[in-house]
């Protein structure tokens, strides 16, 4: 009986290690936009006028925190609709239209400007019309009026941005986990910070509409 229990106990270790090693992201599996101009790259990128996506979402301050899975659509426009739901029970509902915020429950500027600021240009982030461009070890730099940018020269996927406001706070974003979903490349987990918030986006499905 001792015998069979460690065989098994050794089957199942092999089955858990080889379905962790299926999930990882080969260096070669990654996108390579090597050789191709930059200009030609963010083109392609233009075409996307929507976005819709589901995560799971962590809001976080000071020493408390709170999680939920949500859905959005978004333009890039800046136009969107947002639910969040706590439990299978819908806990926030968010939209904007025309630059119109409107939130149930009511939120504070701080929440506001990340759930729509904050998503708009975390997702749209190639969408900058007036910027410097910079190389900095091995990342794209994008330096705008508002916004700055890095962007992996290799994978031309993001990985960190800078928002800055008038009254002279900064909103960061930082992405990771790179996914593929119908042969589009993403990043699957944002983190945005702003103040004394801290938002985690992990998506579970993306889809771009042109």
């Amino acid at each position: 009986m001792l015998r069979n229990a460690a065989r098994l106990f050794l089957i199942s270790v092999v089955v858990f290690v080889s379905a962790c090693a299926g999930s990882k992201i080969e260096p070669e599996e990654m996108p390579s936009y090597e050789g191709r101009a930059f200009s030609e790259i963010v083109s392609e990128k233009k075409g996307i006028k929507d976005i819709e996506t589901k995560f799971a979402i962590l809001f976080e301050k000071k020493d408390s925190e709170v999680r939920g899975d949500a859905a959005l659509e978004i333009s890039r426009s800046g136009d969107m609709s947002l639910r969040v739901y706590s439990l299978g029970f819908l806990a926030m509902e968010l939209t904007s239209r025309d630059g119109q915020v409107r939130a149930t429950p009511a939120l504070d500027r701080g929440k506001k400007l990340i759930l729509t600021r904050g998503l708009r240009d975390c997702l749209f982030w190639w969408d900058m019309e007036e910027f410097s461009l910079f190389e900095e070890d091995g990342h794209y730099l994008l330096r705008g009026p508002d916004r700055e940018l890095w962007i992996d020269k290799k994978t031309f996927l993001p990985a960190r941005q800078n928002i800055y406001f008038e009254d002279g706070k900064v909103l960061n974003v930082y992405y990771g986990s790179p996914t593929k979903e119908d042969d589009v490349w993403y990043q699957s987990k944002i983190r945005i910070e702003y103040l004394q918030y801290s938002v985690t986006f992990t998506v579970k499905h993306m889809s771009f509409k042109s």
